[in-house]
Parts: structure tokens; sequence; C-alpha cells
């Protein structure tokens, strides 16, 4: 896209933020690092350890996971600047930092659903083992597959998909473990959640291109200002309103992408913590001393409610067993529902006996959560296949208890959402600029002008924001990339088909490579951990 604007583009994309900008973020990341490791600390100096290992385990398998998210930020936030940047409606440091802002407050606020849901993709007896040598060669080698793919593809300046990287990684790392379990076929991948997941990344593409270019032609036919459809012209802003407009765009997509995005290592890092310092972080021990009482009543709520579901003839030997039987092979039989409700019944009555989480001797830390999860599992596999068909009346009650035992185990300390921040911040800072060139320059034949530019981001924010209440992960970059190629077709400005070339092959190589690499490192780390 050789333009005489591309001049003026290139002068603001090389100036250095200043000292001052600096100095500000610099200040920024010092009280961020001490704010999350004081909370650290803190937490660690509950541990009972007399070996060195695990903290060393742990100092690792943070500064990998915090490293995806570095490398997430020189994609994804990126994404969301370029149009600003190219439309003059913010200077490129100015609006680097305003889009860190905004990814910070949306991590901060988001809701963890996206992080759970891609734990939940992952082999359940990894999960429930997460301390263990296989538990930690799953973590490092999804974590590190990731980062080796996100590096290569920012390299070329290409807008992979961290999304579709991380997806393909868990992918690899349960397949690999199907491979080398002793039950094959009962030690992989949730391919049913694997499904949702791979429909709202597939989807998202084609969601952002049409919806793009449909904005851009409606736009079209009821805005009549034609300075929205013309190029910028030297490096003078856009008009007041629309320079509003792509500034308040600008700021939804960060926020969402804050809210989405980051939540992918967040729920990673809580693995890496609870298979740490189960201690500190396999229970949530937010929850207060009423809010447990309250948990205790709904539990034997829901014991009796599962009962009406349980056969005469059920026997059962280890209950945990056979629930965990349940989750990896989805059969029912009538052992499942008796050993639910007497998994159900042994929380209820632990919870009583310990009165509150925090409670719950070091000892029995660990197991007391697997117990818990194993149960919302269940309960969450069950109401999916309609096998039992639960009466309304009792799918209320199992849905408040299930809600009760999530807010035990599925929980985000503040901490961990400020380091993923920074971490996404950091990243953001130091590569954007790549990935801002592909997206403003080379995908489309002509300039971007600020209708394309609105059109884009406005379809981005709706898309991302709405697969962040639904709780799946959904992909910045393929979303507003695919959204501008819509507006340039829409708009007949012709589409740079090297560059679209790229992207679809990147796009379709991330799953397979990311799985091959993460399934690979996995089987390493296997035999060296």
């Amino acid at each position: 896209m050789a333009t005489a604007g591309s001049t003026v583009i290139d002068a603001k994309l090389s100036r250095s933020p200043g000292k001052i900008g600096m100095l500000v973020f610099g200040a920024i990341l010092v009280v961020g690092v001490i704010y999350a490791g004081g909370h650290l600390l803190s937490d660690l100096s509950a541990m009972h350890s007399e070996s060195v290992l695990p903290f060393v385990l742990l100092g690792v398998a943070l500064l990998v996971a915090l490293g995806f998210e570095f490398v997430n930020g020189f994609h994804d936030t990126a994404n969301a600047v370029a149009t600003v940047i190219y439309t003059h409606s913010l200077e490129p440091h100015i609006a680097v930092a305003w889009s860190g802002f905004w990814n910070f407050l949306g991590v901060l606020t988001s809701s963890g659903l996206v992080a759970f849901g891609i734990i939940s993709l992952l082999p359940v007896e990894l999960i429930l083992q997460v301390g263990s040598k296989a538990g930690f060669a799953m973590v490092f080698a999804l974590l590190v597959a990731a980062i080796i793919w996100n590096l290569g593809t920012w390299y070329f300046g290409l807008p992979a998909s961290s999304s579709h990287t991380l997806i393909g990684s868990v992918i690899g790392v349960g397949i690999a473990n199907q491979l080398m379990a002793a039950k094959t076929g009962t030690s992989g991948v949730d391919w049913g959640q694997a499904t949702n997941i791979g429909k709202s990344l597939l989807l998202s593409p084609i969601v952002g291109f049409t919806v793009a270019a449909l904005l851009l032609l409606a736009a079209k036919a009821l805005i009549k200002d034609p300075k929205l459809y013309r190029a910028p012209e030297g490096s003078a802003p856009p008009p007041f309103y629309i320079r509003c407009l792509l500034i308040l765009t600008c700021t939804g997509v960060s926020f969402f992408h804050g809210s989405n995005d980051g939540q992918k290592g967040m729920g990673l890092i809580m693995l890496i913590l609870i298979g740490t310092v189960p201690t500190a972080y396999a229970l949530n021990h937010a929850v207060t001393f009423q809010e447990s009482q309250d948990f205790i009543a709904v539990s034997e709520q829901a014991a009796n409610t599962l009962s009406h579901y349980v056969e005469p003839n059920a026997v059962i030997g280890d209950p945990r067993d056979d629930v965990t039987d349940y989750i990896r092979t989805r059969e029912f039989n009538p052992n499942t529902m008796l050993a639910l409700r007497t998994l159900v019944n042994d929380i209820g009555n632990e919870t009583s006996l310990y009165k509150e989480l925090k409670n719950v001797p070091h000892d029995r830390v660990r197991n007391f959560r697997n117990d818990m999860y194993l149960v919302s599992e269940a309960l969450r596999l069950m109401q999916k296949s309609g096998k039992p068909q639960f009466s309304t009346a009792d799918t209320a009650v199992l849905a408040n208890y299930k809600k009760l035992v999530d807010r035990s185990t599925r929980f985000i300390p503040t901490w961990v959402k400020v380091a993923v921040a920074m971490a996404l911040g950091l990243g953001t800072m130091v590569g954007w600029k790549r990935i801002v060139v592909t997206v403003g320059e080379k995908i489309g034949k002509e300039h971007l002008t600020y209708a394309q530019g609105a059109a884009a981001e406005i379809t981005a924010m709706a898309t991302i924001g709405a697969a962040d209440g639904f709780g799946l992960p959904v992909s910045t970059t393929h979303v507003l990339s695919s959204g501008i190629a819509g507006t340039m077709t829409a708009n007949k400005s012709g589409i740079q088909m090297s560059t679209v070339r790229n992207l679809a092959l990147a796009w379709v190589l991330t799953l397979p490579v990311a799985m091959m690499l993460s399934g690979f490192l996995f089987w390493v780390f296997r035999h060296v951990f």
C-alpha cells in the first residue's frame, strides 16, 4: 500500500516514546511487580516444604506462563491500536499506552469463564495430579509450544492467533497423553468442549469479514459525510465525532481483549499454583464462614436431589474413581449417580467438620479440591448430555450447588490478574510495531479510511465481548484482520493477496503445528521430569 500517508505513518512509528513515557511505564511495571510478588511471597510463607524444588519449579513455571502472555501482547493487543494509528486519531505511543490501560482493566474485571473453559479441555487425570511430574510436563509443554509458534509468526509479522495456538497446544498434550496412557481412549481431550471452542475460533473470522463489510455498506447508505470515506490527508486527525468513535472502538477492543485473552494465561497460572502451593491456592480462602454454612445446607439439598436418581441395584467401590471414570469416558451407568451422591455428601460433611475452607488441613487440601472439581465436572456433563433427565426443579437445585462449588475452586486472585496485565502490557510496548504495520498497510491495497477502521473495530469489539460473555476464547487477531479485509472488499479497495495468503496459511497451520509441538514436548518433558 504505497501512499503519501505511508511516509507520515513511518515517521510516527519510528518515534521514541520519550524518557517521561518510559519512566511512567517503568514505574507502573515496578509497582505491579511489587504488588504481585508481595502477595505471592505472603502466600508462600504458609507453605511447609523441606525442599527448594517446589519453589524452583513454581518460579520457572510462572516465568514461562507470563512469557506466554508477554508474547501474546506482541500479537493481539497491537491489533486494537492499528486503526487509530493509521487514521491519525491517536499518536502511536499514546494509543499503545491507552490500549494497555484498558487491557489492564479488562484483565482485572474478567470473570474466569474463558480460563476454566480452556482448562476443561485437558485430560482429567492431569488436572487432578497437576502437582505431579506429569502435571508439570503438561504445563511446560503447552506453554513452551505456544511461545515458540507465537514468536515465529511475530518475527515474520503475521497476525497469528494466540487463542488458536494455545488451544492447539492443549489438544496436542491431550492426544500425547492418550497415546502414552495405559487406558487408551479415555485419557485424552474433551472433544465436545474442544468442538465448541473450535467453532468459535473458526467462525470468528467469517463473522468479522461479513459483519464489518455490512457495517461499511450500511454506513454508506445512511451517513453521507464524504470525509468518512476518504483516506486521511497528511497527518491531520479526523473530524471530532469520527475521532471520538475510533477512540471509543479502540477502547472497547482493548478492554474486551484483556477480558478474554488475558484469561488464557490465568487458568494455566492457577494450575501451576495449585500444583506447587495447594495449601494457599487449591481452595478459595475468600469464602466466608456464612458462605460455608450456606454451602453445607445446599450440599444436603443437592444430595437429597441426587437420591431421586439413584437406582436400587447401584453399587460403588471408590466413589472418586467411579466419578473420574465417568468424566473420562462420558459413559453413565447406574453406579455413577450413587458415587456422585456419595462425593457430594462427603464434601458437605467435611465442610461442616472444618467450618471454613481455610481450615482444611494441609494434607487434605488437594483431595478436597479434586473432589469438588470432579463433582462440578460430572454435573456439567450430565446436564449437557441429558443423562439422567433432571426435572426443572432439580436442575435449579443442582445448578445452585454447582455455582457454590465453583466459587470454592474456580477463582483467580487479584495479584495473578495484575501479573498477567503487566506481562501483556510489556509485550505490547516491546513488539507492537510489526503487527500494526501488517494490519494497517498490508491487507488492503488502499489506505484505511475512517469508516473502514470504525466498522472493523466495532465488529471486533462486539464479537469479542459476546464470546467473553459465553466463556469462549476468540481470536482478536482473526476478527480484526478479517474485518479490515471485509471493509476493503465492500469498498472495492482491493486486497493484497500475498498478505491474505500468509494470514490464511498461518490460520491453517497454527492448530496442527501447535499440536505437534506440544505433543512432542510433553513426551520429552515426561522423560525429563
